[in-house]
């Protein structure tokens, strides 16, 4: 196990990933003053996003239906609990945006299926 979004396990049977991304960002608040630089105030935590990004190769390993399982998920609109492989719960995410690239096209049908999942962090 690489990782876990709700019950979805990022494994060699359904999805690897081999790149994941987090940016995170805290918002300072400030205030211009004449003659003088602005005063800021730390005003708590902003953005926490996470990117994951990968390849399907179905004959290797990952499974087809694993984008259509998250894209259902994301259909939700629930918030779900990422986990990595040590058991650290990182937060509860909500599904922004897939993004896909097939190729090898061998009878309509993708060998290599390349994929970006980006997540944002909601208390």
């Amino acid at each position: 196990m690489l990782a876990a979004l709700g019950m979805f396990v990022f494994e060699t049977e359904t999805a690897v990933f081999d790149k994941l991304r987090r940016e995170r960002d805290w918002r300072h608040e400030r205030t211009d003053r004449f003659g003088a630089r602005a005063a800021a105030q730390f005003t708590g935590a902003g953005e926490d996003r996470v990117t994951i990004s990968g390849s399907l190769v179905p004959e290797l390993e990952g499974d087809f239906y694993a984008m259509e399982t998250l894209a259902q998920m994301a259909d939700e609109g629930e918030a779900w609990p990422l986990v990595d492989a040590l058991g650290n719960v990182i937060g509860t995410f909500t599904i922004e945006r897939i993004s896909e690239d097939k190729g090898n096209l061998l009878d309509g049908l993708a060998r290599r299926n390349d994929f970006t999942i980006e997540l944002s962090r909601v208390d």
